[in-house]
């Protein structure tokens, strides 16, 4: 069992910046592709980022490429997320989710956080 924990969400104007965390506990974090998604108002959730166990392959989704940066420290048991130049579309909540292959498909992941949510307005 791996759990998750989402942090770091909040209001933001456009064009602004955040750090999400995701602190994972209850297993071997470092074995772990850890991804990223988001789930705007009414719609389904969106893979927008993941890295592999030790940090050495990050991909993003044409969506967030060159905004947003995918770290992990697991000394920490810790994945960042760094938001920059954000847009009212990136709004949404935004969970990590932890598997085993180096891909966005939902599917592949087996353990998730409960979400932080993230708004961006003016």
């Amino acid at each position: 069992q791996l759990q998750l924990v989402e942090s770091g969400g909040g209001l933001v104007q456009p064009g602004g910046s955040l750090r999400l965390s995701c602190v994972a506990s209850g297993s071997t974090f470092e074995r772990y592709v850890i991804g990223w998604f988001r789930q705007a108002p009414g719609k389904e959730r969106e893979g927008i980022s993941y890295i592999s166990s030790y940090g050495g392959i990050a991909r993003y989704a044409d969506s967030v490429k060159g905004r947003f940066t995918i770290s992990r420290d697991n000394d920490k048991n810790t994945v960042y997320l760094r938001l920059n130049s954000l847009k009212p579309e990136d709004t949404g909540i935004y969970y990590c989710a932890a598997g085993r292959t180096l891909d966005l498909a939902e599917n592949l992941y087996d353990y998730w956080g409960q979400g932080t949510q993230v708004t961006v307005s003016s």
